[in-house]
């Protein structure tokens, strides 16, 4: 732990290594919001902690891979649907004997804990080798509904049961006296906020938010355990966060529809917008 002195602080920094949702997309249509479904980086000083591994991850693990020794890490999952774990077979830091990271997640339906999530993951005949092949120092561990979980160095982590088939964890990072949230893949009841999740959102410096429609078409997709831009700044007006940022962007949406999307969102909070692959804020 770096101690600092008085009025000092680390860095805090979110790079967003996948924007996309339900799968990954090619052509230049969809660059500007991006190719790869959801990977998040959060630097907290020197601590390394990643939000979902879909296959954003890949481009993230290959940066690692070469200094893997600087220390432990921890990737947490939303869920364990494909789009969000898609990557972890190929995270180039799990098969590096100096690597050492949790990996962490939520109760699950149809899973009986991390571990098993990630046996079930790489297994016959969906994919060639098991989780055996991992040369990492790893550890498996399982997250409580509403918890606030101490990762040291002055970090925690804290965590939500999000609307969502199958379940799925949102989180926020709190790290001197800054803080970021991934509230990713929710739904919402129309006309009626989640104030369990506005009080989670509380004044947060920004917050990334499951913007796969608009109000107008979400009636369209009963069911599937998503949410709306328009859900989204209601959300940060509600909380007082001072950012919200639009991600899971769907494969049906490519760069002209998510322009025209946030430009009218522009109009009714300036304070909200997207997500971009490759994306770096400052906290």
């Amino acid at each position: 732990m770096n101690l600092l002195s008085p009025g000092e602080e680390e860095d805090f920094t979110v790079r967003f290594w996948g924007t996309r949702g339900t799968r990954m997309m090619a052509g230049e249509q969809f660059r500007k919001y991006g190719w790869n479904t959801i990977c998040v980086e959060v630097r907290c000083g020197n601590r390394l902690v990643i939000l979902d591994a879909g296959s954003g991850i890949d481009d993230l693990g290959k940066q690692l891979a070469t200094n893997c020794n600087a220390g432990e890490f921890d990737l947490f999952l939303t869920h364990a649907h494909y789009d969000h774990v898609l990557g972890i077979p190929f995270f180039a830091p799990l098969y590096n004997a100096g690597c050492k990271l949790n990996i962490w997640a939520g109760k699950l339906t149809g899973s009986t804990d991390t571990r098993n999530v990630m046996d079930r993951l790489m297994v016959e005949p969906f994919f060639p080798v098991s989780i055996e092949t991992f040369r990492a120092d790893i550890r498996y561990r399982d997250i409580r509904d509403n918890e606030v979980i101490d990762l040291g160095d002055g970090i925690s982590v804290h965590t939500i049961p999000l609307d969502h088939p199958g379940r799925a964890t949102g989180y926020k990072i709190e790290f001197g006296g800054r803080s970021f949230a991934l509230i990713t893949d929710t739904s919402h009841t129309p006309g009626q906020l989640n104030e369990g999740l506005v009080e989670f959102l509380r004044g947060v410096d920004a917050f990334a938010y499951d913007c796969s429609y608009v109000d107008a078409e979400f009636d369209e997709y009963p069911g599937f355990g998503h949410s709306t831009w328009e859900e989204a700044v209601r959300l940060r007006k509600a909380s007082g966060a001072e950012r919200a940022l639009g991600l899971h962007h769907m494969p049906f949406k490519n760069d002209a529809a998510v322009d025209q999307i946030v430009s009218r969102i522009a109009l009714l909070d300036d304070a909200t917008s997207a997500a971009t692959e490759g994306m770096v804020l400052k906290l």
